[in-house]
């Protein structure tokens, strides 16, 4: 007979190819599977930019005397942007970015941030992530309030995947789904091991009968996994583009998350981070080769799911927990700031620059202040895009932003 304990010691001392995440929900698991109650068929890609990116040199005020002054060094010439109009331009390593504006597929939400910012990579990556401030509970994220709306855990349904080595970010967890974490598809494929978890899956089935919570939750969990795996198995073989990606990091995550969509999954969040963005000292070079890395994988990533069909139905988001101060410092880098750009990807958005430029000489404590709240972004995408209503999930009603086509 399968006891939980024996289940336990079987199921987690075979092969570790999905992790599900730092906020497991508790052992309160909905009785049964399901499927997703939402019919949505709109993708949200998040791209996380973790360590604070300079928002001020990757849409450069290039005309303004005050942005050269503060930075004598890092300012970024105006003979080298690429122009987004006769006041802004990118910075010249972003070339991407820039291609993807030229192709009405980018739209730049300038001066994003919240009130009383929080300079902890830490605590405003965790604001970011749940919409709440410290002394709130943060048991779930923004995006697990999502999921904990729109689905039901089922063992068939994979409504969101974490592409990376990194732990889970924290906008994910969800009382109730489990969200998996991905490192490789070659990972996530559970090949010989499918006949043993099938066995596993089939025994505890059988044990579950009496409603033990704690049994349905893992039931459900592996489950997810291997459903998910025979429909990548299935799919990921007949995967091919002409798209040549950049030889990197966040490009070959991007890539994968192309091809788990055009897996015909229905998985409708998809979450990966690009790191290093704590440009305290020697910026120009490392922050020229992360917007290179940033740009060249996104504008790759929008070509490839339109040559597959899919480039209507996916929106991808990129953003950063602060941006840095205006003023450089002697180690010809910038400290913790405040307000930046949050970038939207994608065959409908409106593109170009949306609000104004945060102002360089009316500055509070060193930082340009933010004129549009971050949860008005969340508000856009949730209301707009995902089509669910925002307001239960940030905890309040925020005015969206002219950023997506109808």
């Amino acid at each position: 007979m399968t006891t939980r304990r024996n289940f336990l010691k079987t199921s987690f001392t075979t092969s570790a190819v999905v992790s599900i995440g730092a906020a497991a929900p508790q052992f309160l698991l909905r009785a049964g599977a399901a499927d997703s109650k939402s019919n949505g068929d709109s993708i949200l890609v998040i791209v996380q930019l973790s360590g604070g990116n300079d928002g001020l040199n990757t849409v450069a005020p290039f005309t303004q005397e005050a942005y050269r002054k503060a930075r004598p060094t890092l300012a970024v010439r105006a003979a080298d942007v690429l122009k987004i109009d006769g006041s802004y331009g990118f910075h010249p390593a972003a070339q991407g970015l820039s291609s993807l504006l030229e192709n009405n597929r980018l739209a730049i939400v300038q001066g994003v941030g919240y009130a009383n910012p929080n300079r902890s990579h830490f605590e405003s990556m965790d604001i970011w992530h749940t919409c709440r401030r410290k002394t709130a509970v943060r048991n779930d994220g923004w995006l697990g309030r999502f999921l904990d709306h729109t689905q039901t855990a089922s063992a068939s349904n994979l409504p969101a995947i974490h592409l990376g080595h990194e732990k889970q970010p924290l906008a994910l967890a969800s009382a109730d789904i489990r969200v998996p974490s991905v490192t490789s598809l070659d990972r996530f494929r559970l090949k010989d091991a499918n006949q043993q978890l099938r066995q596993t899956v089939s025994q505890i089935g059988k044990a579950t009968s009496s409603g033990n919570d704690l049994l349905g939750f893992v039931q459900t969990s592996t489950g997810s996994a291997l459903s998910a795996s025979e429909q990548i198995e299935a799919a990921s073989g007949n995967y091919k583009t002409g798209i040549a990606y950049p030889d990197s990091g966040l490009a070959q995550k991007l890539k994968t998350v192309a091809q788990l969509i055009d897996s015909g999954l229905k998985t409708r969040i998809y979450y990966v981070t690009l790191d290093g963005f704590d440009t305290h000292s020697r910026q120009a070079p490392a922050h020229a080769a992360l917007l290179r890395e940033l740009s060249g994988a996104l504008e790759s990533f929008v070509s490839d799911l339109d040559e597959h069909g899919h480039g209507d139905r996916v929106l991808t988001m990129a953003f950063s927990e602060f941006g840095r101060r205006i003023q450089e410092n002697a180690s010809e880098g910038t400290d913790h700031g405040a307000a930046a750009p949050i970038f939207l990807a994608g065959n409908r958005v409106k593109p170009g620059l949306i609000g104004n430029h945060p102002s360089l000489t009316d500055l509070h404590d060193g930082d340009v202040k933010f004129h549009t709240d971050f949860r008005q972004v969340y508000a856009t995408v949730l209301d707009q895009w995902l089509g669910v209503d925002s307001t239960p999930i940030l905890g309040d009603k925020f005015a969206p932003v002219d950023a997506l086509q109808s």
